[in-house]
């Protein structure tokens, strides 16, 4: 009888860490995991987008006419 109660505590202590410590922290380390790679996706997608934007503004930069140097008038500051 003694020998049936301690195999059915040990079950039971099993059982209990098993769903009680076990499955949540593997539950909760795919989830980092996923949020993880959603995250590095995110980064990479700006990252595209800012190198994007930065040519966009290089090629109009390149684009616009270069201002003629008689464009400018030459003063003297008066003091």
């Amino acid at each position: 009888m003694f020998k049936v109660l301690l195999w059915a505590l040990a079950i039971y202590m099993l059982y209990r860490f098993i769903f009680g410590f076990v499955v949540p922290v593997s539950k909760t380390a795919s989830q980092i995991k996923q949020k993880m790679s959603e995250m590095q996706q995110q980064q990479a997608f700006q990252q595209h987008e800012y190198a994007r934007q930065q040519e966009q503004q290089q090629q109009k930069s390149a684009a616009s006419p270069t201002p003629k140097k008689d464009d400018y008038l030459d003063f003297e500051e008066v003091k």
